[in-house]
């Protein structure tokens, strides 16, 4: 890694597919995967401690081996390990169904990431990631020319509202998928994630239908809709 990336000093996670190679000896995150259920427990137990998109390019779950999905109710993870999982919650990565069987065999652990591109928030067309040309169709993105989807152009808190619609979860479950469980994952619950006293306040002001009224870094508005 340090050939291809060079200087790791201000890299926070590493992700990686815990079957290849040398991986065990630097995998924290466990990503796009072939891994079975023993592959990945061990590297649960070798120190991993996030699933990178639930479901998504992952070998598919089979009542033998379970593979990554098994890691949600998997009795071999150590004592002090606790697993968190990202989940696409866009309502086009992943169905309603799946996003509710994650939920509920393991509900503390959910982290809501939108997988957003370069393309999020412009109009449908072609633009580019990169090297690559995309094609936004409604809420799709897609590798141009293709159906394969290219991460999603979903904002946060359009997540956020799938979510609860889908899981019929409540508002601070919701909430906190989106805030305090990141923050936990990295390790940074003291100052982020929550409106505990001496947290950062970091703030989004929320409707009723949890739509972003207003934004605020370290107590000052910096957006109001």
């Amino acid at each position: 890694m340090l050939e291809v990336y060079g200087c790791l000093d201000n890299v926070a996670m590493v992700t990686l597919a815990p079957e290849l190679a040398g991986s065990q000896t630097v995998v924290e995150e466990l990503w796009h995967s072939m891994a079975n259920l023993s592959q990945a427990e061990e590297a649960v137990q070798q120190g991993a401690t996030f699933i990178t998109h639930l479901f998504n390019a992952m070998l598919p779950f089979h009542h033998r081996d379970p593979g990554i999905v098994g890691l949600l109710t998997s009795d071999r993870i150590p004592g002090d390990r606790f697993v968190f999982y990202g989940m696409i919650a866009d309502g086009i990565h992943t169905n309603p169904a799946a996003l509710r069987i994650a939920h509920r065999a393991h509900p503390a652990g959910l982290v809501l990431v939108t997988d957003a591109i370069t393309a999020m928030g412009l109009p449908p067309g072609h633009h580019t990631l990169g090297q690559q040309v995309i094609e936004i169709q409604g809420f799709h993105a897609y590798v141009a020319g293709t159906t394969t989807l290219s991460g999603s152009i979903a904002t946060m808190d359009m997540c956020v509202r799938h979510f609860k619609h889908a899981s019929g979860c409540s508002v601070p479950e919701a909430l906190e998928a989106a805030s305090l469980h990141p923050a936990q994952l990295l390790g940074i619950s003291s100052r982020k994630g929550s409106l505990q006293y001496k947290c950062d306040a970091d703030l989004v002001l929320l409707d009723d239908e949890l739509n972003v009224k207003a934004t605020f870094i370290s107590g000052e508005e910096v957006w109001r809709k």
